[in-house]
């Protein structure tokens, strides 16, 4: 195969292992090793001519950046991170070593957790007990069905469904953001009515996660949650540590 340029995983403390048998993206995997500059390394591996967000490859580089984190804190790249050459990567980390040496210290021990909350499905029942304006455009439409009727009782429900999970989804941040170092929003995300990310300490993950789910339990009428985790500390780096002069997939 030949190089198409070096494939940048994770940016870590010079003195981290790599695990056993790593491999990264391509088919077949790609060797993976470290480079070295100062107080830093780089996990890369040669970049294939063909890469493309394949679900094999994009495993790849997820399990690749938990095996790493287990033998250290790590600054993740997101999936497709090419730079042109080794003396690329070896130049981005001399200019911003400082910075990348206080993140990783930030990050040691932590991993992220991702919670997302959206309206909770089979939930008309419920929301009809509560909601009297649901109740009345409901009768409505039983009184005189018709399409006009019906598209505002939808609107209705599909509204005070997202208004109840985000309620919903307001309580459980306040609930699980004591137990977190840093708490990040994401990005909007369609039908969504939170997204968000903490920065738990490594030790204390389960306990977080059996929160949010007893929380979920508690309030199933109301929201739907959705947890990731762990995962590498991707919204607790900043787009400067990320800054490799690299192009992307």
């Amino acid at each position: 195969m030949v190089a198409h340029g070096v494939y940048v995983y994770a940016i870590l403390r010079a003195g981290t292992a790599l695990p056993e048998g790593a491999g990264g993206v391509g088919s077949p995997p790609a060797p993976v090793r470290m480079i070295r500059q100062g107080l830093l390394g780089a996990a890369v591996s040669d970049a294939p001519p063909d890469l493309r967000a394949r679900r094999r490859d994009l495993l790849a580089h997820q399990e690749l950046l938990m095996r790493l984190s287990d033998e250290g804190p790590v600054l993740p790249m997101r999936f497709g991170m090419v730079a042109p050459d080794k003396e690329t990567v070896l130049k981005q980390l001399a200019a911003a070593e400082g910075g990348h040496v206080a993140t990783l210290d930030q990050l040691a021990g932590h991993i992220e957790i991702n919670v997302k909350a959206l309206p909770a499905q089979d939930a008309l029942p419920a929301l009809v007990a509560e909601d009297k304006n649901v109740r009345r455009l409901r009768e409505a439409v039983r009184r005189h069905p018709g399409y006009e009727a019906s598209l505002r009782l939808g609107e209705a429900i599909a509204s005070a469904l997202t208004r109840r999970a985000a309620a919903a989804g307001q309580r459980l941040l306040r609930e699980l953001a004591p137990g977190a170092r840093a708490v990040a929003p994401g990005p909007e995300v369609p039908g969504c009515a939170l997204n968000m990310s903490f920065l738990v300490d490594h030790s204390d993950a389960d306990a977080f996660l059996a929160r949010a789910r007893s929380f979920a339990q508690a309030h199933r009428e109301q929201v739907e949650l959705r947890l990731a985790g762990p995962l590498p500390c991707y919204s607790f780096v900043t787009a400067e540590a990320r800054a490799v002069p690299v192009g992307g997939v």
